[in-house]
């Protein structure tokens, strides 16, 4: 399956700007945001106030593929915590996570 990528333009601290995202991207950018009930424009902007390097196109995909894999594994802790059965990988959660106090991008 071949997504294509959109440049899709968002005002950021009052400033527009343009990111270019595959739609499978930005369906789950918009998802974290209704879920954080924040703005497209308030996370992008948070996101790009704490990168230190890199694209922000390329640092939105990051975020979005921390967030779900973050995701996946509290999922996986909280069957461990019922069941006893299955051991969460700490590798794989929070390999990327700008929005969390301490990590750079």
């Amino acid at each position: 399956m071949q997504s294509a990528i959109v440049k899709r333009s968002i005002v950021i601290a009052g400033h527009k700007t343009s990111v270019s995202l595959e739609d499978e991207f930005w369906n789950g950018l918009k998802e974290i945001a209704r879920d954080q009930r924040a703005t497209l424009s308030n996370l992008v902007g948070e996101v790009d106030t704490r990168r230190s390097h890199g694209n922000l196109s390329s640092t939105i995909r990051l975020f979005v593929l921390d967030h779900y894999r973050a995701r996946m594994a509290a999922l996986a802790s909280d069957r461990a915590a019922v069941d006893g059965t299955l051991q969460p990988s700490r590798s794989s959660a929070n390999l990327y996570s700008p929005l969390r106090a301490g990590n750079g991008l």
